[in-house]
């Protein structure tokens, strides 16, 4: 097994990664007592040769690894690569284009949603992998021979899966249908954490203005703490401790009583003061800056029941092409156009407007007709004139 712990070999492995069109690969890293992930090993391959980097190592510079990654005529290939791309983003400044992940490719391959690494090499490569060095602590040294073999797992198996999806996608006409989801992965704004939008990744019901307010300054002044001390936001203080402190609005120590499930640590200590400074400072917010949420507009009996029509007609569209159904089109997508509220709606589109939007605008026309062959057992879909 090759393990690169000083920059001559690093060098070595890089020529050597460079000679094929693409390379695979996988971190392994630590983010539970931090904000900012840890990051402990680096696992690459690609037809010829297999590595595991160590990043740990006292004599080890990642400036020629980074060097290999800008370059813009290989493809980076990762499964589910969002948390290995952020990772890599934050240590050097740049996103490893062009990207391809094998769990997006998968979706449009008839594998279905989220599907696993484990899943993948099973189905595609015919091997079990050994799991029982998954949740190790990837920053003990030295790590074991079965570690290290897991580890490598994650990237040598990957040439083949990357392999078999680009020939499936190549001759399915499918390669562009990737592009879209693949873009977001590539935006630098997909990985910087703007601390005054944390606040809409809560899951609360409220659409009170000042409410609303309140929780955006909290979130933010969380994120921002966090951020500081290198530290999990939810180790500071916990989402729905947030939430009831949002309610309320304790502007002394006394208020902090009417709070539920708020720790006593937080009340007496400096992070009580904080959030009182908080809640005091949104006081001094004008109303004309609260946030406000759009209102939502309600459909009518007969939008209802065609959006109804159209989570059947995305049903079995997604059966009938193996793309995950949620890949083609979101609930909004399809009440935004049961409503016909059709600018830049996804689905009217590229591909996805080939694959569903057709069908869709021909269902809402009252052209598309969708019923039951008995005889065959299946669903029987008709468009009548269908080059309108």
């Amino acid at each position: 097994m090759r393990i690169i712990k000083n920059n001559e070999e690093l060098a070595t492995l890089c020529q050597d990664l460079a000679q094929e069109d693409f390379l695979t690969i996988d971190l392994e890293f630590l983010r539970e007592k931090t904000y900012y992930a840890k990051l402990c090993l680096i696992q690459v391959a690609n037809s010829q040769t297999s590595a595991i980097i160590d990043p740990l190592s006292e004599n080890l510079e990642l400036d020629c690894f980074f060097e290999l990654l800008k370059n813009q005529n290989q493809t980076k290939v990762f499964h589910s690569g969002r948390q290995d791309i952020e990772i890599l983003y934050h240590l050097g400044g740049f996103i490893p284009t062009p990207l391809f992940d094998t769990q997006i490719a998968a979706m449009v391959c008839g594998f279905g949603e989220a599907v696993s690494y484990e899943t993948l090499v099973n189905k595609i490569c015919g091997i079990t992998l050994d799991k029982s060095s998954r949740l190790s602590d990837w920053s003990c040294r030295p790590l074991s021979e079965t570690q290290l073999e897991y580890a490598l797992s994650d990237t040598t198996y990957l040439v083949n899966i990357y392999k078999y999806f680009c020939q499936y996608l190549k001759q399915s006409g499918r390669l562009h249908w990737l592009d879209e989801e693949t873009t977001i992965l590539a935006s630098p704004q997909t990985y910087q954490n703007d601390p005054y939008q944390m606040w809409q990744k809560l899951r609360h019901r409220s659409h009170n203005p000042h409410y609303l307010t309140v929780l955006r300054e909290l979130c933010a002044w969380r994120e921002l703490r966090a951020q500081k001390k290198n530290t999990p936001r939810q180790s500071l203080i916990k989402d729905d401790c947030l939430l009831n402190i949002a309610a309320v609005c304790p502007t002394c120590i006394e208020d902090f009583d009417k709070i539920r499930n708020i720790h006593k640590d937080i009340i007496n200590g400096k992070l009580g003061r904080e959030i009182i400074d908080v809640i005091l400072a949104c006081t001094k917010i004008p109303e004309k800056q609260y946030v406000k949420l759009p209102p939502e507009i309600p459909l009518s009996h007969t939008s209802a029941a065609l959006y109804e029509l159209l989570k059947l007609l995305l049903k079995i569209t997604a059966q009938e092409s193996g793309v995950v159904a949620k890949l083609i089109a979101s609930d909004d997508d399809l009440k935004n156009f049961s409503g016909f509220i059709d600018k830049d709606n996804p689905i009217l589109k590229g591909w996805r407007k080939e694959l569903f939007g057709n069908k869709a605008l021909a269902l809402r026309e009252g052209r598309l007709h969708i019923g039951y062959d008995n005889q065959h057992r299946k669903i029987d879909i008709r468009i009548d004139n269908p080059h309108l």
